[in-house]
Formats: C-alpha cells, structure tokens, sequence
C-alpha cells in the first residue's frame, strides 16, 4: 500500500493529516525554531536536503519539512522566507531571494469541493535557476520555473514558467524585456 507520504513525493493526491506526515511537519518545526532564535548554519544543514558552500538563510525562516528544498552555492535567502516544500524546492547558485519571498508547491482542488473539505492537496516541484534576483515579497507558485539569469520584481506573482534572462514583474508575472 502506498503511503499519504509517497502519495506527497509523486505529485498525487494526498492527505496532509496522516500522521506521518505531521510527524515530520513537527520535526522540521523544531529544527526551524531552533535556527530562527540562533541562526546556525549547522542547523539550516540538518533541515535542508542540502545547501552548497557560501549559502546563507535569514531568520524568521518557515518551511514544512526541509529536507525537500535544496539550495545551491553562494545563494542567500532573506528575512522572513517562507518555503513550503511538500514538493522539492530548487534553488541554484548564486541566487538571491528578498525578503519575504514565498516559495509554495502545494495545490488544492479546485473543482472537488469535497475532496477539499477533507483536506486533499497535491504539490508541484519549483525550480529556481542560477544567478536569479527574486525582489522582496516575491510569491512563486507551485509547479513554476524560473531560468537562469532572471530577475523577478518585488512583490510579483509568478504564476507560470519565467524563461532565462528576462525582467519580469507584476501580478500575475509577465515579462518585460530581456537582459
């Protein structure tokens, strides 16, 4: 039998309310609570699934359960990130994220009502090129990626792919010229 969490890990439907999965919520909670008051990078390396050399991330930092996010080298993650990761977050290196940037992989039905009710999600991967600026407040929504070289306006919505090398701002994100 397939689990809510192996359901979570193959972009199916699943059920944020299985134990295990909550387990592991509070687990990645206490590691986040532990970084947030000292900052310790060896912590951020327990709760990420890794972190290259030279990366750093900001305190008040959220996410589920860290061990889906990975982040490249000398890439930096500002205050008050807030990366739910029920699907693997990418982010490459050099990258630079502002503060209050929201990384979100999970998804609800739309169409099943019920299914909602019961608290069914699914999750979609994120992809965060090299060299990319995310300005602050930046939202990127699930199943997004953002090419290399891209630089993303503060306070933007990025709701679709974003491809290499371009400035793109607003809500919903929408290029608006190449660099």
């Amino acid at each position: 039998m397939i689990t809510e969490k192996q359901k979570m890990m193959t972009g199916r439907l699943y059920k944020d309310s299985d134990p295990e999965l909550v387990a592991e919520r509070l687990a990645a909670q206490q590691l986040v609570e532990e970084f947030n008051a000292t900052r310790s990078g060896s912590v951020i390396s327990r709760l990420f699934g890794s972190i290259g050399e030279g990366s750093w991330v900001m305190p008040r930092f959220q996410c589920d359960y860290g061990y889906q996010i990975h982040m490249g080298s000398n890439s930096f993650l500002n205050y008050d990130a807030i990366l739910m990761d029920c699907a693997t977050i990418t982010i490459g290196d050099d990258v630079s994220i502002g503060p209050r940037a929201q990384l979100l992989t999970a998804l609800h039905p739309v169409e099943d009502h019920e299914a909602r009710r019961q608290r069914f999600e699914t999750a979609a991967p994120i992809v965060i090129g090299d060299n990319v600026w995310l300005g602050g407040g930046v939202i990127v929504c699930a199943g997004v990626t953002i090419g290399a070289d891209a630089v993303i306006g503060a306070g933007s919505v990025v709701t679709r792919d974003v491809p290499p090398r371009v400035l793109a701002v607003g809500n919903p994100c929408k290029v608006i010229r190449e660099l």
